[in-house]
């Protein structure tokens, strides 16, 4: 299938594949870089997000801005995605299934940017990404190589806002995403 830009986006708009297409304002494509080297991929739309069509713009986006510029990056160096492109119900997780219909818009965009990093924020992502059975607290700022893509994770910036005792940890992350960057000489 030749994919492009403008099909992926469209096919998003229109999409009712599972249940969040009913109650959702906005799909929630993307943002950032289209040519970036490094993909970050969240779990989903919240409310903010909803609303503006943009990932990562309310309290947590504003949160991982800070965390990127904190290593010298911003979305003009990075690409932003999320599992699913339409806001669960009260901000809960995406269900399994609802992950499912979405996924291959994913891999749609993967193939599209074609990243050197992908780095997962929170558990879904990772889960989807690495492995079913990934647990961020155990396995977070582990690095693993697939195709010659390396892909890593940290905590969700939403988790951090809930427990700020987790923000050292996910700082060690991001200085992992940094030295990976600079090994791969990206920037």
């Amino acid at each position: 299938m030749d994919i492009t830009w403008d099909k992926l986006e469209y096919t998003i708009k229109i999409c009712h594949a599972c249940r969040l297409a009913e109650a959702r304002t906005n799909t929630v494509v993307d943002d950032g870089n289209k040519n970036a080297a490094i993909m970050l991929v969240g779990e989903g739309p919240g409310r903010d997000e909803d609303l503006s069509g943009t990932p990562f713009v309310g309290a947590a986006g504003k949160l991982l801005d800070r965390m990127l510029a904190s290593i010298g990056l911003d979305r003009t160096n990075v690409y932003i995605a999320n599992i699913v492109k339409c806001r669960p119900p009260n901000n809960r997780t995406p269900l399994y299934d609802e992950a499912e219909a979405c996924i291959g818009y994913l891999r749609a965009q993967f193939l599209l940017v074609r990243p050197k990093i992908i780095f997962c924020l929170g558990s879904t992502a990772a889960r989807h990404i690495i492995d079913p059975e990934f647990r961020i607290t155990r396995e977070h700022g582990f690095w693993y190589e697939r195709k010659g893509i390396y892909i890593s994770s940290t905590y969700h910036p939403a988790a951090l806002l809930r427990d700020e005792s987790k923000k050292r940890e996910a700082f060690e992350d991001l200085k992992s995403l940094r030295e990976k960057i600079v090994e791969l000489n990206l920037i």
